[in-house]
């Protein structure tokens, strides 16, 4: 119990109240709770990071005050991501603090992205807080590749995580980048294994965030010929299904999965944006693509009341962007999506 869960906040917003500037409601907060990871993949960092130092890092008090306050406002999906959830210290503390929002009815789902390196030793106590699906990022099934594209990451530890979150009841979509020069040719058999495993899979086009040691020009590839591709071998059916997130789904009659496609770049989805990004640092962005910032942390740290806070997030929300500016010849902004949030 925290000082502002009986607060007016939870007790009198019970519609949707952050709609933006083009009169879209914001209920879904992704909320990056460390910069910090324990593999270095490829395309989301550099090799040699500078990771932040503890005095900038939102403590977990202020994370779940913040958090709450969105829910409050009529955020009704919380996901919680990295850099990697599970390596922050204190983490399944803050996930036992937010669970309560899914007890309340406040809250329609708590859950998380992971590489799912720590998930086997985790995967139970997620479960028991409520969390019931989640999203784990693996790119090849090839050990050797996975090395390389992970700067040394244990393939078999992930798949175990994997297999751990099923065996505790937890739904296990995979998420993949799409990556021209190394996986592209393996994607069938990637969606045929997760399908096979009753996971939902997800690929995503490679997005120009901050400074990587490779030219993404050289990795990019375009959903649309990807789904073209598999077209010519599969049943590809449109379905309505939605998460909460920017994916577009299709059923594949073949294995009988569903498949998600994320397509930043060749087929924008910022029409229908429902979700903003809560960094470490307490840094507010409305739009993974935009340099658009608010500072969240500032404005607790300066001894904001629960109103102020209210009222800082309306107006970040206010000035939300209608759309990104990715563009894949050259980064759309500075920071990494370690640091941002997955």
């Amino acid at each position: 119990m925290t000082p502002y869960d009986d607060s007016p906040t939870q007790a009198v917003f019970t519609a949707p109240r952050l709609i933006d500037g083009f009169g879209r409601a914001v209920t879904y907060l992704r909320v990056s709770v460390t910069d910090r990871c324990d593999l270095r993949c490829l395309y989301c960092m550099s090799e040699h990071m500078t990771f932040l130092p503890k005095a900038e890092v939102l403590t977990l008090e202020e994370l779940d005050r913040l958090a709450s306050t969105f829910v409050g406002l009529g955020v009704r999906k919380l996901r919680l991501t990295g850099g990697e959830p599970l390596v922050r210290k204190g983490f399944m503390e803050l996930v036992a603090g937010l669970s309560r929002h899914l007890r309340s009815g406040a809250l329609d789902e708590l859950t998380l992205t992971t590489n799912g390196t720590q998930l086997e030793r985790f995967a139970g106590d997620l479960a028991r807080h409520g969390v019931r699906r989640i999203n784990v990022s693996l790119d090849t099934l090839k050990p050797d590749l996975f090395r390389k594209l992970t700067r040394g990451g244990d393939l078999e530890r992930v798949i175990a995580g994997v297999d751990a979150a099923l065996a505790a009841g937890i739904a296990v979509k995979i998420n993949a980048v799409a990556l021209k020069a190394d996986n592209a040719a393996e994607l069938p058999e990637l969606i045929q294994w997760a399908h096979a495993r009753g996971c939902d899979m997800t690929l995503i086009e490679t997005m120009p965030m901050g400074e990587v040691d490779q030219d993404r020009t050289d990795q990019y590839l375009s959903l649309q010929d990807v789904r073209r591709d598999l077209s010519s071998f599969w049943t590809l059916e449109d379905i309505h299904h939605a998460t909460g997130g920017p994916a577009r789904y299709v059923r594949v009659a073949e294995t009988g999965g569903r498949l998600g496609l994320i397509t930043p770049l060749s087929n924008h989805f910022c029409d229908t944006c429902n979700r903003v990004r809560l960094t470490c640092t307490g840094t507010l962005h409305t739009c993974l693509g935009r340099d658009d910032a608010s500072d969240l942390r500032a404005v607790i740290r300066g001894g904001a009341t629960d109103a102020q806070l209210r009222d800082a997030i309306f107006a970040a929300i206010g000035s939300k962007p209608e759309g990104h500016d990715f563009q894949i010849a050259r980064p759309a902004v500075a920071r990494h999506m370690s640091t941002t949030g997955g």
